[in-house]
């Protein structure tokens, strides 16, 4: 879909359905809706009137303007109440209206910049968010799907504004907020992949793929590679699968005169069973989605390639499937990871620290700083957060305050999560340096201790997106499947460290 800003009077505007909203407790529309009610000759004020229209947050209201405008059909989109309006419901008014009216079989469809007038909002931030809501809304994954859709896909979104100056500012905002929305639909695609067509080669291609379409520079290590650098913990996992492992190494070099570099590290397990210590078989289909955290990171380097901000970023996945082979990782074995730590792995199925662990010190060889490593790593932090938010965990305060702040900016909640030097008791080992699960109690955050010892002094924020990976339902923005979440906090969190250097 194609979202642009065109100058005009949202009454006069030629679409098959135009957007306007209103406040909850609003008597009197005003501003563009008032404009709208006057030309359909009070229309909304009859409907408020009546209760037929409330303003509550996510209520549309359809009305047919039957030759009064030029717009065959106007939404109203409640936007709730005003004290507790805030960015991230103009992008969840957008996309339910945009649903809403695909159903209706609209396909150019104009919009007021919600938010923008007596909402607060600056209008470039209404524009993103408007560019975001609608472009997330509007998702499907219909690969392999070989019947029609029932309905036509939205094909145009005008963003209508009647200042000719706050023009450029839309214009800004509608850019960014399709970048950074088509950055994670890619992402959501990649997770939302059967692991059949997602295996760790199809994953290094789909890098391949993006460095020729951003420009970016793409490396693949394959198992000898990987066990010359010492990789054990890595290979260790990779061992059961007939899948190849692959470490995907992705360059964005905005900066090329320094040798500075951010880091993005993103837990790639393309399949997961468990390993032999094998997970129940129910729900073990959506382990197709235990490589997200790779998906996420390289598609954020998609959006930060086409912002091109003066900083260099370097994104590593370390790709492989976890299944329960003859040759796979049994109980009690011990494996080496690239820093020369000994692990016992006493779980099979906490495989994602592991590979984790290898990718971490493999960033430190390289130099990035800072590092944030996003993962689907413990159902933990899945019931601690539930699916509202991502739980962080850090060595290093002033950097995860800055993830949690382009969280806030993305509409993705961050929750950080404790670090206290007590949970590393409960890694530690009687035969290894370490082994790869605390127990139950405290088990994301046994987890990121276990990650932490692979980072040592680096900056670093560790991302548990085991809960916000996915959605089981429809509502706002999301759509069931993939969330794509981390994506837009990423790039945001790049951007403004990339100022920061600057």
């Amino acid at each position: 879909m194609h979202v642009k800003v065109v100058t005009g009077d949202i009454t006069e505007i030629e679409a098959d359905a135009s957007i306007v909203n209103l406040f909850e407790g609003v008597g009197q529309p005003g501003g563009a809706t008032g404009a709208v009610d006057r030309a359909l000759d009070g229309a909304i004020s009859r409907l408020i009137e009546s209760g037929e229209i409330k303003g509550k947050l996510g209520d549309v209201a359809l009305i047919h303007t039957l030759g009064r405008m030029r717009t065959a059909r106007v939404v109203v989109a409640g936007l709730g109440k005003q004290p507790e309006f805030a960015l991230d419901k103009v992008r969840q008014v957008v996309a339910e209206a945009c649903r809403f009216l695909r159903k209706k079989g609209a396909r150019r469809v104009a919009t007021i910049t919600h938010g923008a007038g007596v909402g607060g909002i600056e209008p470039e931030q209404s524009a993103r968010a408007i560019a975001e809501g609608a472009i997330l809304g509007l998702y499907t994954f219909r690969k392999h799907i070989t019947r029609d859709p029932e309905t036509s896909d939205l094909e145009e979104l005008l963003v209508v504004e009647r200042d000719e100056s706050r023009v450029g500012q839309l214009e800004r905002g509608c850019r960014y907020g399709t970048i950074v929305s088509e950055a994670a639909n890619m992402a959501r695609d990649m997770i939302n992949e059967p692991a059949n067509y997602m295996t760790p080669s199809n994953m290094a291609e789909a890098a391949r793929q993006m460095s020729a379409d951003y420009g970016l520079e793409c490396t693949v290590l394959e198992r000898e590679q990987m066990r010359e650098l010492g990789m054990g913990a890595l290979l260790g996992v990779a061992q059961g699968s007939h899948q190849e492992p692959r470490f995907i190494v992705l360059h964005y070099r905005g900066d090329p005169g320094s040798q500075k570099a951010i880091g993005l590290v993103g837990k790639g397990i393309t399949f997961d069973s468990g390993g032999i210590s094998i997970k129940p078989s129910e729900g073990m289909a959506e382990m197709k989605g235990d490589m997200a955290g790779g998906a996420t990171v390289m598609a954020a380097l998609s959006g930060i390639a086409r912002l091109k901000p003066r900083v260099n970023v370097t994104a590593l996945v370390p790709a492989t499937e976890n299944l329960p082979g003859g040759a796979a990782l049994k109980p009690g074995d011990v494996v080496k990871a690239m820093n020369g730590k000994s692990v016992e792995v006493v779980n099979t199925d906490a495989e994602g620290r592991l590979i984790l662990a290898d990718a971490l010190c493999y960033a430190r060889r390289l130099g990035l700083s800072p590092l944030v490593d996003v993962a689907t790593l413990t159902n933990a932090c899945r019931i601690a957060l539930g699916k509202v938010c991502t739980g962080a965990f850090t060595n290093n305060q002033e950097l995860v305050e800055k993830v949690i702040k382009a969280g806030q900016e993305a509409g993705e909640r961050v929750w950080q999560m404790p670090m206290y030097e007590e949970y590393k008791e409960q890694n530690k080992s009687d035969v290894a340096d370490i082994k790869n699960t605390g127990g139950r109690f405290g088990g994301a955050i046994t987890a990121a201790q276990f990650l932490g010892e692979f980072v040592e002094d680096t900056p670093w924020v560790h991302l548990d997106i085991a809960g916000t990976a996915e959605s089981d339902k429809e509502k706002g923005y999301l759509v069931k499947g993939a969330t794509g979440v981390g994506v837009r906090t990423l790039v945001g969190l790049t951007l403004a460290l990339a100022e920061e250097q600057a």
